[in-house]
Order: C-alpha cells, then sequence, then structure tokens
C-alpha cells in the first residue's frame, strides 16, 4: 500500500479503533457490574432495542419529526445570524444601535425561552423551531461578526482603489469571501448546538426524538433513550462529515 493511501485509511481506521475500545470498555464495565445495567444498558441489548422501534415505526416518525425541526431551525437560526453578523460587521452604527440589545439577549438560555415558545406557538413544531433558531443564531452571529472584523483593512482599501466603493461591492467582492472561513467555522459549531436545541425544544411534548426519549425516561427504559442518544450522534456525525467535505470544497482556493 502507497504512502499516500496509508495517509488516507489511517484517521478511518483511527476513528474506528476509537469506537470499539468506546464500547468494549462500556460493555466491559457492565458485564463485570461495574455500571448498573438498568442505569446504563449494555450495548450489545441495543440492537434489539432498535429493531423493536424500527419495527414499530415509532423511530422513522419520531426522526422525520426531529429533522424537519432541525433543518427549519438551523436555517432561519444562521441565516439571521449571518445577515445580522455582516451588519453589525460592516456598519458601527448598527453594532452600537444592537450593541445592548444583544449584551441584555445573549446570557438567556434556549431553554428559558420555552415558555414563551409555548404561547407564542403553542405546542407544535413552529414552537421547536423557535428554540432551535435562537440556539443556533448567537453562534453564528457572533462567528460572522467577529469574521468580518478580522477581514484585514488593507484588501478593503485595495478594493476601493480598484473601483469597488460601494458597499455591496465590497461585501461581495472582498468582506463575504475574506471572512467565509470564520462564517463556516461558526456554521460548522451550529450544526451541533442545532442538534443539542432539538432536545430542548421537544421535551416539553413536541413530537420527535426529544419527547421520546423523555417517554422512555419516565419509564426507565434507559435502553430506547440510548438507542435515540446514538440515532441523534450519527445524525449529527453524518452531516458533520458532509458539511466538512462542502467546507474543503468551498475553501479549495487555500490549498
Amino acid at each position: 500500500m502507497s504512502d499516500s493511501a496509508i495517509a488516507k485509511v489511517r484517521p478511518l481506521a483511527l476513528a474506528g479503533l476509537g469506537l470499539v475500545l468506546f464500547f468494549g470498555l462500556w460493555e466491559a464495565a457492565s458485564r463485570l457490574g461495574l455500571a448498573d445495567e438498568t442505569l446504563l444498558p449494555r450495548p450489545s441489548s441495543l440492537p434489539a432495542t432498535f429493531l423493536k422501534e424500527l419495527r414499530s415505526g415509532i423511530w422513522q416518525e419520531a426522526l422525520a419529526s426531529s429533522l424537519s425541526h432541525y433543518v427549519l431551525g438551523l436555517a432561519i437560526g444562521a441565516g439571521v445570524g449571518v445577515a445580522m453578523g455582516v451588519l453589525t460587521g460592516m456598519a458601527r452604527s448598527a453594532e452600537q444601535l444592537l450593541a445592548w440589545v444583544f449584551r441584555m439577549l445573549r446570557p438567556i438560555p434556549g431553554l428559558a425561552w420555552v415558555p414563551f415558545a409555548i404561547i407564542w406557538f403553542g405546542v407544535e413544531a413552529k414552537a421547536a423551531v423557535f428554540i432551535i433558531a435562537i440556539g443556533v443564531f448567537w453562534i453564528v452571529y457572533f462567528a460572522t461578526h467577529g469574521a468580518i472584523r478580522a477581514v484585514d483593512r488593507d484588501l478593503v482599501e485595495v478594493a476601493e482603489a480598484f473601483g469597488f466603493r460601494s458597499a455591496r461591492a465590497r461585501l461581495l467582492k472582498i468582506m463575504l469571501p475574506a471572512a467565509t472561513p470564520g462564517i463556516l467555522v461558526g456554521l460548522r459549531t451550529a450544526l451541533g448546538q442545532a442538534w443539542m436545541a432539538v432536545v430542548a425544544a421537544e421535551i416539553f411534548g413536541v413530537p420527535g426524538l426529544g419527547q421520546r426519549m423523555m417517554q422512555a425516561s419516565s419509564l426507565l427504559a434507559t435502553d430506547i433513550v440510548v438507542v435515540y442518544m446514538l440515532t441523534m450522534a450519527l445524525f449529527y456525525g453524518l452531516i458533520d462529515a458532509g458539511f466538512v467535505r462542502l467546507q474543503d470544497w468551498l475553501l479549495r482556493w487555500r490549498a
């Protein structure tokens, strides 16, 4: 096998080994009596639980519901976060206008918005989307704002010297291309934050993975809870891996 082939296979092999060790230690701890199986089920018992959920159709229904909340909440939160980050990053007056509004709202955790989400939208999908969008917004906003502000001022001056003097021209030709790496970092962080917000958004009754986990935990069915936790982990991993590929493609000019 060539060195380049080994370099490509090695990260995958190490990642697989890490997972095998993780589940192996977990299984061993349960079998040796170090962990109560009622509180922490064995990994070897999870496939049967998963198949039971799959055959009943509950898994597919919960996953489809959560994915719809996730995608819509992420799109709205990220879209507004990028737009506001660009606005306040390029316009000092906008930043000063919103500075204390954002300082006042930023420390409020997503869970604190749950009562308002229920009052405003009811126990419906809109409420879950709202909670997820709030959770995503701040991460993307600050990443975008910082990335815009970090653009080299010399680049802006050079652009103006070449005739790109309008705000639109500076944004499209200089600011966004230069800030894209920082914005993408914020968006990638938001992918994980949105999954965490999905659970928070659904525990109050909106159908989805979070609701199913709460139902199972109330019955001490920890194996079902873990199945849905691993489902979220799997889909986050797939989405994150796809985003990294997209990120590499968008930033291929840096290679």
